[in-house]
């Protein structure tokens, strides 16, 4: 990583002028290294000078120029320079660079891998969805999110649990048992309400005709109780039957899938309510069983048992945490959940620091709602079934490919739109296209190569000088920082961005520098650049769950 190279080089630069009395002593404090915002000024930059001014009592310009005379020379610095107000600069070399396209190649498939993570076990929970309906547009957005940061924080080095918790116990499935069982009778002919709550849309008649073609009408035959819990069963396990089959179709895919009623069945929740009342987090009041979440600041307490005797989705999640920290053991654990859980929030945090697990370790993603366009019109109801529109109908008209790119275009707390028009144009207006292209575009030089009997053996990769190479070359190298980034931030997003850009470099390059052409040592050369800018364009969107096409 050469930020963490460069910063190192800073940090001995300022002991060193301390030792020398050119500087005073004081703790080196924390500080960036980033990149120039004009290529001019370098590639990396630090303002440690202007952080150090105060404690120092000295000017930034002079701090500057005492920790660059102390700088030892690297094999990856060309040069180091001061800028005012007091900027540290510091430019490659060039042919450390063009070394970089070997280095790529070595590394194939895994380029971008870093140790971040030191092999920290995290779960992530991500989707979640109540298994009483398809998935919508918007699960899509949580799913793509979920999935993406799993992969990058694996290529950081920390080791992932990636699991689906489907809520197969309360008030809901009560409802969708219910639900389903008027659905039933109505499709054997026989008259039958949904019940006020219940489940309404088009996909629960479609779900009670195909038990009926499938079982018949056994479940009448059957006391009403036991008709409707051994339908509820069936009904259960062919959403999560569906779910499964959209997500995989998504290519989001689980280590786990965790079932709530487990959490009562075996005992999570008897023995994190015994563990909370005996630390005093667990009163009784009006007939109900609270969390005291004032007694950690909030503002009101909070319902786990309701006076009727059954739990709330409180409950079950502060069941759910007890067994993921305390039990399973994870270093950190990742929630990542839709925009009307932002209020269950705060509790949580606080039933984290209740079991006596650092808050901290509890990370929650909230990620916002997504806005279904055709051009300049919303779209809201599914032509198929009148209904909201499915992940499965969004992916069947978009592709797999679009909806991930451009689910995961923004950050997470930001408002979505989706526009279906723009997706489907192949052009650069569309960023998935513009992207892919870009990885077609190289296979496509390679074939040529191919055919001409031209390749990349002996390839002397110090030919590579010109600027179109360079900076090609300096944008293959952001990939490791990316992951660092996305891992530190959990903000994957940025990954959109990076694609669009290396794509954007890529194409300068091909329109300025002929590959393969009659100079055989500089085609050999280039070749070995395209074969690296397609690992780590190909890697890019590998991370992404996107597909790299070698045609368009």
């Amino acid at each position: 990583m050469l930020k963490q190279t460069i910063t190192e080089l800073v940090v001995k630069a300022i002991i060193a002028a301390q030792g020398a009395g050119k500087l005073p002593l004081f703790t080196v404090p924390e500080f960036v290294i980033e990149h120039p915002q004009k290529p001019e000024h370098g590639d990396y930059s630090t303002s440690i000078p202007l952080k150090l001014a105060k404690v120092a009592k000295m000017k930034p310009m002079s701090i500057a120029e005492e920790i660059v005379n102390f700088i030892v020379p690297s094999p990856e610095i060309e040069k180091v320079t001061i800028a005012p107000p007091g900027f540290i600069n510091f430019t490659l070399k060039k042919g450390w660079l063009a070394q970089q396209v070997d280095a790529i190649l070595q590394s194939g498939s895994t380029y971008g891998n870093i140790e971040v993570g030191k092999g920290k076990r995290i779960q992530i929970e991500f989707v979640s969805l109540n298994p009483t309906g398809p998935l919508h547009v918007g699960h899509g957005r949580g799913a793509v999110l979920g999935s993406t940061l799993c992969n990058v924080m694996t290529a950081g080095g920390y080791d992932v649990v990636k699991e689906y918790y489907f809520n197969d116990a309360g008030s809901q499935m009560d409802a969708f048992r219910q639900s389903l069982w008027a659905r039933y009778q109505q499709a054997l002919g026989k008259k039958a309400e949904v019940p006020e709550g219940g489940y309404h849309g088009n996909y629960m008649v479609d779900l009670a005709k195909e038990i009926v073609r499938e079982e018949g009408d056994r479940f009448l035959k059957m006391p009403q109780a036991e008709g409707v819990e051994e339908l509820g069963v069936i009904g259960l396990a062919k959403i999560l039957a569906g779910t499964r089959q959209d997500l995989k179709t998504l290519r989001v895919d689980f280590d786990v899938w965790f079932s709530e009623k487990t959490l009562y069945e075996n005992g999570q929740f008897d023995k994190v309510m015994k563990l909370l009342r005996e630390k005093g987090y667990i009163t009784e009041k009006e007939g109900a069983i609270w969390f005291v979440s004032t007694a950690l600041g909030e503002d009101k307490d909070s319902v786990v048992v309701r006076s009727n005797g059954s739990p709330t989705y409180f409950a079950a999640d502060i069941a759910y945490h007890y067994n993921k920290f305390i039990e399973r053991k994870f270093d950190r654990v990742i929630d990542i959940w839709g925009a009307d859980h932002m209020g269950h929030v705060p509790r949580m945090k606080d039933v984290v620091s209740a079991l006596g697990v650092a808050p901290e370790r509890l990370q929650i993603i909230i990620h916002q709602m997504v806005t279904l366009r055709r051009g300049g019109e919303i779209v809201k109801i599914s032509k198929r079934s009148g209904d909201l529109v499915t992940l499965r109908e969004l992916m069947e008209e978009a592709g797999v490919d679009a909806c991930r790119f451009i689910f995961l275009s923004r950050t997470a707390d930001s408002q979505m739109d989706f526009d279906l028009e723009l997706v489907k144009k192949q052009s650069a207006e569309n960023p998935v296209y513009y992207v892919q292209y870009a990885h077609a575009r190289i296979a496509s030089i390679l074939k040529v190569a191919q055919e001409k009997g031209a390749t990349d053996e002996g390839g002397d990769i110090s030919l590579l000088t010109t600027e179109p190479e360079l900076t090609l070359i300096r944008r293959m190298l952001l990939l490791p920082e990316m992951i660092e980034t996305i891992a530190l931030t959990l903000e994957p997003h940025h990954l959109t961005y990076y694609a669009q850009d290396l794509a954007t470099v890529f194409h300068a390059f091909y329109n300025e520098c002929r590959v393969v052409s009659d100079d055989k040592a500089l085609t050999a050369a280039r070749l070995k650049l395209v074969k690296a800018a397609k690992i780590v364009l190909g890697r890019t969107l590998n991370l992404m769950g996107m597909t790299a096409p070698d045609s368009m």
